[in-house]
């Protein structure tokens, strides 16, 4: 789908930032294009070092993690053999670097990557993000990106930090985002979802039959012993995180029952309604990582969207609102159950 520039009718959401662990991009570190190698002879004065230590000397433009990445991947040799980032030189070894591009070399270029716009006007635009596009460049996805699409079709976000966007959604999760296109919307944006006034309701297909309606208020943090999941914690460094949800409807997939719960957060935290719903017993369908792995042939992806954005827009100070119906794939998936979509 191209970029569709449609206003709106005002219809609600919130979420910080997700706190997914940042990109380990090394302060001081360029990018390198085909570098040339770097030969060096070593003085008597490194006698005793260890390579690595030397070397982050000598290249002073590349960090020393970087320079033992290089090491352990054959890219540095001394003497023509070689080299182990641990051996300590004599001081007076013949020593050639082979400089490597750095992975997230491509994380902010733009690329033609089609987006589907609901609202856009001088200070911000919403996009409905698909399942399958990873918003932001990270370890494993360094291009390919919602980021990435952004540069392309609107190259002044450039000078906004993270192109604009606030606030993050799953690679398989659908829906609304709102991304700012200027600093002041930026950080009025970034102030409201702190604060909590932006609000998002995002529709999830649980497995089981919660009761009608409630809050989980349960505290989360990083999986003690799966660095990849989230948790229900009571750990010191647990951040605060609460989920209001709505049973609206109810159905099968098979012998199994599965309901339509309607989730408004009041916090941001990562897997946040995943996490919370499970707590409950309540796994979404399609979630291998925190639910069923027996039954993830009824779905490829964890069925929630963010269907409903609203803020106070960062110039006009007026509460705006957007809503887009269901996905394809999850609209397909309610009728399954068979229930009818919602409104």
């Amino acid at each position: 789908m191209g970029i569709n520039v449609i206003p709106t009718e005002v219809a609600i959401l919130s979420e910080p930032l997700m706190d997914t662990p940042e990109n380990d991009v090394e302060e001081g570190d360029d990018f390198v294009h085909q570098a040339a190698p770097i030969e060096l002879k070593l003085t008597p004065d490194a006698c005793g070092e260890r390579l690595d230590k030397t070397l982050s000397k000598l290249v002073p433009q590349y960090s020393r993690s970087r320079i033992q990445q290089w090491i352990e991947a054959g890219f540095v040799t001394v003497d023509g053999q070689a080299a182990r980032a641990k051996m300590t030189v004599l001081g007076d070894e013949k020593v050639c670097i082979l400089p490597q591009a750095a992975p997230d070399e491509g994380a902010y270029q733009p690329e033609n990557i089609p987006l589907d716009i609901i609202y856009e006007d001088d200070a911000l635009l919403v996009v409905n993000k698909p399942a399958g596009l990873v918003v932001h460049p990270a370890a494993g996805n360094w291009s390919g990106t919602l980021l990435n699409g952004l540069l392309y079709h609107y190259p002044e976000l450039l000078g906004v930090p993270r192109a604009g966007i606030v606030h993050r959604l799953d690679k398989d999760t659908s829906g609304l985002m709102v991304v700012a296109k200027t600093l002041i919307a930026h950080t009025e944006l970034v102030r409201q979802l702190q604060d909590r006034t932006v609000k998002r309701e995002y529709f999830a297909l649980v497995w089981g039959t919660p009761k009608p309606s409630g809050t989980v208020d349960a505290a989360m943090a990083r999986h003690p012993r799966d660095r990849i999941k989230m948790a229900v914690s009571e750990s010191m460094l647990a951040k605060p995180a609460i989920t209001h949800y709505q049973r609206v409807g109810a159905g099968m997939l098979e012998r199994f029952p599965v309901s339509l719960v309607a989730c408004q957060l009041e916090t941001g935290r990562t897997h946040q309604i995943r996490v919370h719903m499970l707590s409950l017993g309540f796994p979404l369908v399609g979630d291998t990582l925190y639910g069923k792995q027996h039954l993830a042939r009824f779905f490829p992806r964890q069925a929630l969207q963010a269907r409903k954005l609203g803020l106070i827009h960062p110039v006009t100070e007026e509460h705006v609102e957007w809503q887009v119906p269901l996905a394809e794939d999850f609209a397909a998936l309610i009728q399954q159950a068979g229930m009818s979509l919602p409104a």
